[in-house]
């Protein structure tokens, strides 16, 4: 039999060590689907959504730390792939999707399921090429595939299904599909200099670090020392820095601590280091601002930026550390680590559960979680409240990661993330904190943990509400609608679909029925109804905000709604 196209994209994959392809099959795969069946090596990962194939892609690179692929047939298949793919590029993680096309010679003529995937993948990646030619392979994908990695995000192939089956030019696949550099990537001499001269004076310095800080994270704490400097943390950066850190202050922003945005507002000088955080007005206006990023684009975009860097973080200080001369007071420091310690503990005393008292706490929900869990265990998280709860009650260590939509924000992207962590980490606990919302979108893939026997334990903050839609409704004075859902009992669809479900109602049950499901050698299901208006207000509260708030309530009374105030009360202020 004749070597195919097909055939020489399969044998660049499994050169560039591809284990699995995540995707759905369509008759425009056929010829790819054939030669990874005659291949026997690559795992064809079934999953019931294109979406949920691209962010489980995602998640795959994160844990394993290597290139992962997905795939969608022609048409909606491959326009499924988008919003799984943006996340994964603007977490900047490795992936190629396989985005197959309609019939060669059917291209411009309005055919059946026709695109122009060219165009459609354009923006949510660093590489996307059309193969029509024989020719054009190997050379294509290894060039996608060292884009990926070289850019780390999304790379994408579009292959007409009929040329996918033609007979391959006699051009070799190279051994070594794509190379991994590891550069040092430091300022200049001047330049550290002159970053020195800013942090060589006798002012108060506060550390924001971010993603771009993993694997530095000695080097941070050496800093921290020097400048007795506390450290506020972004959020991606929760899982490399949190953990054992006496400098840590928290987190700032919607989802952070007040004792991380004090930290900032109250300082001279913001060290920004590996971090793109967006929100700009939870930066200081009158602080002298300064930023390394390995991504010289980055500088200066979300804030005034008064000296701006390129560099990694470990490289850049550890070239930095002979330059530090000034003995710095530990103040600001002392200051900024009491006030976070003190919004711990109340935080902590917000996480509690009384038998009986129903419905469960989230705060509450979450810690049980985060005590139970395993040491290396691997947390997804929707967006909205199970990021609020996953930021401020799982506690990371050095084994544990944390995924989610970060960067792109969007709903449902919790179980399919699960489903890659786990497929890569078959050894390793996965546990999915999944919103109502969030799971009912994409639901269906359930049934890939099923057929995959994936032992993900998926567990539903189940409020009968897109609570934090709610909450920024409240904070606008607005009348919340259009938020209420619907909602099975959860635990009796997972096992309507062959899955251990459990659902908790009472506190009481709520530490059994986690350690039962984390017992339990298969994928669970845990539905646990939580409090709807529990209310995760950001560290800084502006007037506009507040006048909302009040504006809302006022509304709520006129409405009939005066019965929501009182539960609110009950939930925040009378416990």
């Amino acid at each position: 039999m004749k070597k195919t196209i097909a055939d020489v994209l399969v044998e660049a994959l499994l050169n560039a060590g591809i284990k699995r392809i995540y995707g759905i099959v369509g008759d425009s795969l056929n010829a790819v689907l054939d030669s990874i069946r005659r291949s026997g090596k690559i795992e064809w990962i079934h999953v019931r959504h294109e979406e949920v194939a691209a962010f489980a892609a995602g998640a795959d690179s994160q844990v394993s730390g290597s290139i992962a692929v997905c795939a969608g047939s022609s048409g909606p298949g491959n326009m499924h792939l988008i919003n799984g793919l943006y996340d994964c590029h603007r977490n900047r993680v490795p992936v190629l999707a396989l985005a197959a096309h309609i019939p060669s010679d059917e291209i411009g003529s309005d055919y059946f399921q026709s695109t122009h995937p060219e165009y459609l993948f354009q923006e949510c990646s660093h590489y996307c090429e059309v193969i029509t030619t024989a020719k054009q392979m190997p050379r294509s994908v290894t060039m996608a595939l060292q884009t990926a990695v070289a850019r780390s995000g999304v790379s994408v192939i579009v292959l007409p299904g009929d040329v996918a089956g033609l007979e391959a030019a006699n051009l070799p696949v190279p051994e070594h599909v794509y190379h991994v550099t590891q550069p040092v990537v430091h300022p200049s001499e001047q330049e550290l200099r002159k970053l020195a001269d800013y942090l060589n004076q006798d002012k108060k310095i506060t550390l924001l670090c971010g993603a771009g800080c993993a694997g530095a994270r000695e080097s941070l704490m050496q800093l921290c020392d020097r400048l007795k400097s506390p450290m506020v943390i972004a959020l991606r950066g929760k899982e490399y820095l949190e953990y054992d850190n006496p400098y840590s202050v928290g987190l700032t922003g919607l989802i952070g601590y007040s004792s991380g945005y004090h930290a900032m507002m109250d300082c001279d000088v913001l060290l920004m280091l590996g971090t793109d955080f967006p929100y700009r007005q939870f930066y200081p206006e009158d602080a002298i601002v300064l930023q390394v990023d390995i991504q010289s684009s980055h500088l200066g975009r979300r804030t005034k930026l008064d000296y701006g860097l390129c560099g990694d973080v470990k490289s850049t200080i550890e070239a930095l550390m002979p330059l530090l001369t000034h003995e710095h007071h530990d103040k600001h420091l002392r200051k900024s680590v009491d006030h976070y310690l003190k919004v711990r503990k109340e935080l902590d005393e917000l996480a509690v559960g009384k038998p009986g008292k129903k419905p469960i706490h989230p705060q509450y929900l979450t810690k049980v979680i985060s005590d139970a869990a395993g040491e290396n265990a691997i947390f997804t998280c929707d967006v909205g409240t199970p990021t609020v709860w996953a930021a401020r009650y799982l506690e990371m260590s050095t084994n544990r990661r944390l995924l989610g939509s970060f960067n792109h924000g969007t709903m449902a992207n919790a179980l399919p993330q699960a489903i890659g962590a786990q497929v890569a980490n078959p050894g390793r606990q996965v546990i999915s904190l999944s919103g109502d919302g969030g799971l009912a979108m994409l639901m269906g893939d359930l049934l890939t943990l099923k057929q995959h026997n994936l032992p993900v334990k998926v567990v539903v903050f189940n409020n009968g509400a897109l609570s934090f839609v709610e909450l920024e409704m409240k904070a606008a004075g607005f009348l919340e609608s259009g938020t209420e859902l619907v909602n099975p009992n959860f635990a009796m669809v997972a096992q309507a679909m062959g899955i251990e479900g459990i659902r908790v109602e009472d506190p009481a049950e709520l530490e059994g029925a986690v350690e039962r499901a984390l017992q339990h050698d298969g994928p669970v299901l845990i539905d646990a109804v939580v409090n709807r208006q529990e209310l995760s207000l950001p560290p800084k509260i502006n007037i506009k905000q507040a006048e909302g708030f009040t504006l809302w309530m006022m509304k709520a009374v006129l409405n009939g709604r005066g019965d929501e105030l009182i539960e609110l009360a009950k939930t925040n202020l009378l416990r």
